[in-house]
């Protein structure tokens, strides 16, 4: 019967089996094993659920299932296209296996992070796709106490205790700076980011090595640290560069953030690119080909990244037999030269 006090009530189990006339054990079958009914009574719950607008209570069924069928993913910043693309790819294999993702940021903050986990173990969250702000592992560490599965994207496994997907981030580095001392450059600025981040560090190392091999000295890197990395630090980092007597002739970046904000200091100063600075970013986003000077790149497959990652904590929430063995997969960069850095000197 409906009624005033019955207006904005959300419609429960126990309402569909009045309407039908059948159990609320009939009405679960019904949802749970539809086979298990006869097709008149089937069809008796089904139109009762159409009628009364029923739906079923996720929430509830999660409780009792001791978990969510959410899985959770944070970032450093989704305000980079780069985290974007992971959530694709984590979106994509999560939706096949009928699961919802919940996308967080941390905003580089361990602070946020801690309350992000607290609130991932609170949720009962089928397990966690987390970029690290806490280069100890402390906030993981104490997530881990909760059993929930969690798996390391963009970062390298410092132990066994969980997966990991990651880019050779060394390799990346060499490309980038192998690219520019082919071209003839013998002074390479590399305008870095936070220094705790290992892919930072490895595409520095990766940045020294292709100097080494071209029989340079680490002097011909001059680095010009940020603590952010994104378009208004890059933009800072060119000034900073417009400053540098003698100015290095070529620029690589530790992401593509950086380098478009380089980019724009330098087009704002009339310094022409590639001709007088030439630039290499680093994660190929979208925007990088469509700069006033298309960006050359080392390309991070993020989207695979971020699928590689899902599958991986798909696996591990599934495994009941104890067979689930942690391993680390590590991708290869590829270098997309566009017109930034195509003039040889």
């Amino acid at each position: 019967m409906s009624g005033a006090g019955q207006v904005g009530r959300v419609a429960g189990i126990k309402d569909v089996a009045r309407q039908a006339g059948v159990s609320v054990g009939t009405v679960s079958n019904v949802i749970n094993r539809p086979e298990a009914v006869l097709p008149d009574t089937r069809a008796r719950v089904l139109a009762a659920i159409e009628e009364l607008g029923y739906v079923r209570s996720e929430s509830a069924r999660q409780l009792r299932a001791g978990r969510s069928r959410i899985m959770a993913l944070l970032v450093l910043d989704m305000g980079n296209p780069f985290f974007v693309d992971i959530a694709r790819g984590a979106e994509r294999a999560a939706r096949e296996a009928g699961l919802g993702v919940m996308v967080c940021n941390s905003g580089q903050s361990q602070e946020e992070e801690a309350e992000y986990l607290g609130l991932f173990a609170e949720q009962r969250v089928c397990g966690v796709l987390v970029t690290p702000a806490d280069a100890t592992g402390g906030n993981l560490e104490a997530f881990a106490r909760h059993r929930i599965p969690h798996v390391l994207v963009d970062r390298v496994a410092s132990s066994t205790d969980s997966c990991a997907v990651s880019v050779d981030d060394v390799r990346g580095g060499m490309l980038a700076v192998g690219h520019l001392v082919s071209a003839g450059h013998r002074s390479v600025a590399y305008v870095s980011g936070p220094g705790d981040l290992h892919q930072i560090r490895d595409r520095r190392e990766g940045a020294l090595a292709a100097l080494a091999e071209a029989g340079l000295g680490p002097e011909a890197l001059v680095e010009i640290p940020s603590d952010r990395l994104d378009v208004a630090a890059g933009r800072d980092a060119g000034a900073r560069l417009l400053g540098l007597v003698p100015r290095p002739t070529a620029v690589f970046c530790a992401n593509d953030l950086l380098a478009l904000g380089v980019l724009q200091s330098l087009y704002a100063a009339g310094v022409r690119v590639p001709q007088d600075v030439a630039i290499v970013g680093y994660d190929d986003i979208e925007f990088a080909a469509a700069a006033a000077v298309p960006l050359t790149s080392v390309r991070q497959p993020a989207v695979v990244m971020g699928r590689m990652a899902a599958e991986l904590l798909l696996e591990e929430a599934d495994d009941e037999d104890g067979s689930h063995r942690h391993r680390s997969v590590v991708l290869q960069p590829e270098l997309v030269v566009r017109a930034s850095s195509a003039a040889p000197r």
